[in-house]
């Protein structure tokens, strides 16, 4: 028979950290804590087989599963003493998801489950405390009601106010026992109206409704939106934890928080946190009030830590803190709950943090032993370091500050002001930046919060859903913004007189809380030592070159900051848009003689000659991979009747033969079209001139620095083995007379880019005659799913949402097609070549896991843009780790 539950705490634990896959990160880690004797309230994990199952066959339940559950259930009974259902001492539970990897709040959970009109009176009893009862009754209604049976959860939230304003409380905390118990009446009332149905009392009802709407919510639009993101797939589904209640809302000798071992923000070695007296957990990440810091250091004079509160309490919570960072070996974050000053585990996982953090904390833990250097690399996840190199606001820019609030989610972001997430998903798609403003986010706030530049809240503290999601995702948050007021339905928020309404520009600093009007100048980041400690450690580690794309020596000098080792991709069109030379673009490619394009090109030559000399330089001695012209012709040709007079003037012709000769020019397909080798091949001046200046600068460079660059020039568009010995032939011969003018000599290279599926399936013919392979896997992907990139942005999305893609392969790489002819033309190449160097220069270059595919493929080096050089390199080091090479003591 299949075991479906597995219990914990209680001296019985059936589970362990190892487990995840099948008992979910929570359920893993509950029976983890117990097995080393932390205080884990008892409870069962139904395992995550079971929601593939229940999806699988009708969202219906194995067999055997019931009679388990009771089993489970009876096992609490046992350890706590009530019983589920009890009217005098009864059991209440709570259900929680729990997948393999956390999503935080983008699931279901039900507290105090087993409430009912009757037990209600025995929880009074045993408690001694008819507020609290009365209080657990109507949270309990309101969550359930919210969560299975689909009641919006503003109707429960409108009761509560109107009962404050008739009773003139402010605070929740103020009502009594008698108006939670008018409360509670008033929800009962409500749900029956808006479901046709009462509120359901039986506890074995409301526990199988709880375990459906967990199941349920796996699939619900913000868990679907999040596994997207974050490339979680979904079949993995989710597991569910039935635990007994502890009670942090009981007094004030009661408390609940969620605290981090380290700082996330920043990776500080400091306890980290937020604690609510007299509450429950919802309370302190759901921001409806404000916590109160964990240790007095962090406190405020009007605000009173639970270092000072509960002292006990504390230092055994600072004790559990040492424990599992030396268990885990990670940063923890976790959840507990204080009931009659007595400690209780709730949850600990590995916390989200930030990139700055992340790096910190992975070299960190190193230094302190907990951890070694190949660990400490496969710790720091190579996107989240693009938090890292990009801009944040410059000290000396002048600005206007609107208020002040929470620091929760570090760097700075600019952009027009939106206030719903439906907004900022639409407003990004049309490339805006955009600021979210809400008074709270919810996990159905997460698209737009992953569109958004950054993200301001109104209301909760450092570990509410805002702060905790914008960390995970990298992006800038200002929480706890009490100081303004949002109005939705005016579309304007508004601080000390000040009102900035939707569309108008805010800047926000997630370091420092600040919230600032209008736009403010940034400045390039500073990277602290850890960045250099973690990239040392990576390089000793990795197998790939790194290179960059580079056609400007403002990027070549960025990717040379970054750690490039060399230019794999320099795109020879695009320095020819600069307005000093479109227009001898334009005439080369109207002429309609040899003659008319060698004028043309005697006028670009100086230019490209220099656009070479100043990338060698800054490359000195190291490879620069050249791809020689490759336009699509409809990017050049003359569209205005300006334009084309202007090309007609510049070769002495007719106005109207240079409009025939633009529709002469013109293609239905430009993409597939006359460019690359083809133009070449047609024009062959057009590329020898690039080889000269390529050569010449090569030398000059070489005489200058005496560090010869390596020119690697690369032949685009390749399908067959005879377009490449034609334009190599070309290419050798220009070398040859710049070598004899200049009476000095280089080493060079002649390649191409495999671009085209027939180019990989012939690759051992091609590899005759070049000398390296640089795979340009964006025309790969194009071309082998007949997808236009530049088009295909319209329809992806829905490929990858109803899984017919896994992820977009403009984005990572695609490895059972495109990856399949990237493996076949390494073979091939290699067969006829075995020294053959290999390369990838389109965007997956810089993409982590198509880096791990590269790794495993054996090729030479990535190419990526300059600022993901970092990430390529950290990649390429935990692909060597994972595929057991690398040094592992580095």
């Amino acid at each position: 028979m299949t075991q479906w539950v597995y219990s914990f705490g209680a001296d019985r634990n059936e589970g362990r950290a190892e487990m995840r896959n099948l008992l979910g990160g929570k359920g893993a880690n509950l029976a983890e804590m117990a097995s080393i004797g932390l205080p884990v309230p008892p409870g069962f994990t139904i395992t995550t087989e079971v929601c593939t199952w229940y999806y699988q066959h009708g969202e219906r339940y194995p067999a055997e599963l019931e009679t388990q559950v009771k089993a489970g259930l009876e096992r609490i009974e046992q350890a706590v003493g009530n019983r589920f259902g009890d009217h005098h001492k009864p059991l209440l539970v709570s259900v929680r998801s729990g997948a393999r990897v956390s999503m935080p709040g983008m699931m279901d959970t039900v507290l105090n489950l087993g409430l009912n009109d009757a037990t209600v009176e025995g929880l009074v009893v045993a408690s001694g405390d008819a507020r609290f009862a009365w209080d657990s009754y109507r949270r309990f209604i309101q969550m359930y009601g919210s969560v299975v049976l689909g009641v919006d959860h503003h109707r429960f939230e409108e009761i509560i106010e109107h009962i404050k304003l008739d009773t003139g409380k402010i605070e929740d905390t103020e009502l009594t026992a008698s108006e939670w118990h008018r409360v509670v009446d008033g929800y009962k009332e409500m749900v029956a109206e808006v479901t046709g149905k009462p509120f359901p009392m039986d506890p074995w009802d409301q526990l199988w409704g709880a375990v459906g709407a967990v199941f349920g919510s796996w699939q619900n639009q913000r868990a679907i939106t999040y596994r997207r993101l974050h490339d979680i797939p979904a079949e993995w589904g989710t597991a569910v934890n039935v635990q007994a209640m502890v009670f942090g809302n009981m007094g004030e000798d009661c408390a609940t928080g969620v605290c981090f071992t380290r700082d996330p923000s920043t990776g500080e070695n400091i306890f980290y946190g937020e604690y609510l007296i007299n509450a429950q957990g919802e309370d302190v990440v759901a921001g409806i009030r404000t916590p109160q810091p964990m240790a007095e250091l962090k406190a405020k004079p009007h605000e009173r830590s639970m270092e000072k509160a509960m002292p006990n309490a504390y230092a055994e919570l600072v004790k559990v803190r040492e424990t599992l960072e030396r268990h885990y070996a990670d940063m923890q974050d976790i959840e507990f709950t204080v009931q009659s000053n007595k400690l209780y585990m709730l949850q600990t996982r590995n916390g989200k943090r930030t990139a700055a953090a992340s790096l910190k904390i992975a070299v960190d833990m190193a230094r302190e032993g907990l951890i070694d250097h190949a660990e400490a690399v496969k710790r720091v996840n190579p996107a989240a370091l693009d938090q890292l190199l990009h801009p944040t606001l410059d000290p000396k820019a002048p600005r206007k500050v609107l208020a002040k609030g929470l620091p929760a989610s570090p760097g700075a972001a600019s952009g027009i002001v939106v206030f719903s997430a439906d907004e900022a998903e639409a407003r990004a798609q049309k490339g805006e930046s955009v600021i979210l403003v809400r008074i709270e986010t919810s996990p159905e706030d997460i698209h737009g919060m992953h569109a958004a530049k950054g993200i301001l809240t109104t209301r909760g503290g450092m570990t509410s859903h805002a702060a905790v999601v914008a960390r995970g995702m990298g992006r800038p948050c200002v929480a706890g913004c009490g100081g303004v007021s949002v109005d939705y339905n005016n579309q304007v928020l508004s601080s000390g007189g000040i009102q900035v309404r939707g569309g108008e520009v805010l800047t926000i600093d997630g370091g420092t809380g600040e919230v600032f009007v209008g736009s403010v100048a940034m400045v390039e980041p500073q990277l602290s030592g850890d960045f250099e400690t973690l990239m040392g450690w990576a390089d000793k580690v990795r197998r790939l070159k790194v290179r960059a794309n580079a056609e400007t020596p403002l990027d070549a000098e960025t990717a040379r900051k970054f750690g490039a080792e060399g230019i794999g991709l320099c795109r020879t069109e695009h320095m020819f848009f600069d307005p000093e030379r479109i227009g001898a673009v334009r005439q080369m490619i109207m002429a309609e003689t040899e003659s008319g394009r060698r004028v043309a090109l005697a006028r670009l030559l100086p230019f490209q000659r220099q656009d070479f000399v100043d990338l060698f330089r800054i490359m000195a001695g190291l490879p620069v991979t050249i791809r020689l012209l490759d336009p699509p012709l409809h990017e050049f040709l003359p569209h205005t009747d300006f334009e084309i007079a202007e090309v007609a003037k510049s070769l002495g012709a007719d106005v109207d033969a240079m409009h025939r000769r633009a529709q002469e020019l013109s293609e239905a397909n430009p993409m597939l079209g006359h460019r690359g080798c083809r133009l070449g091949i047609s024009f062959p001046e057009i590329y020898e001139m690039q080889a000269r200046a390529i050569f010449e600068a090569a030398c000059l460079i070489g005489k200058e620095t005496h560090k010869a660059p390596h020119p690697e020039i690369m032949i685009p568009l390749v399908a067959t083995r005879r377009e490449l010995e034609i334009t190599r032939a070309q290419i050798d011969r220009v070398a040859q007379e710049v070598f004899a003018e200049t009476d000095y000599h280089i080493d060079y290279s002649v390649g191409t880019m495999i671009e085209l599926p027939r180019a990989c399936l012939t690759a051992d013919a091609i590899a005759d005659a070049a000398d390296f392979f640089s795979f340009g896997t964006n025309d790969l992907t194009q071309t082998t799913f007949g997808l236009s990139r530049d088009d295909a942005g319209k329809f992806l999305p829905l490929y990858v949402e109803k899984g017919i893609f896994p992820k977009d392969p403009f984005v990572s790489i695609d490895p059972d097609g495109v990856g399949a002819l990237v493996r076949i033309a390494a073979e091939k190449g290699r067969r006829v070549k075995p020294g053959l160097k290999l390369g990838i220069c389109g965007e997956h270059g810089g993409d982590p896991s198509s880096i791990h595919f590269c790794e495993s493929v054996g090729l030479d080096y990535v190419s990526c843009s300059p600022y993901r050089v970092p990430v390529a390199r950290l990649a390429a080091a935990q692909a060597a780790l994972a595929s057991g090479g690398g040094d592992r003591t580095a």
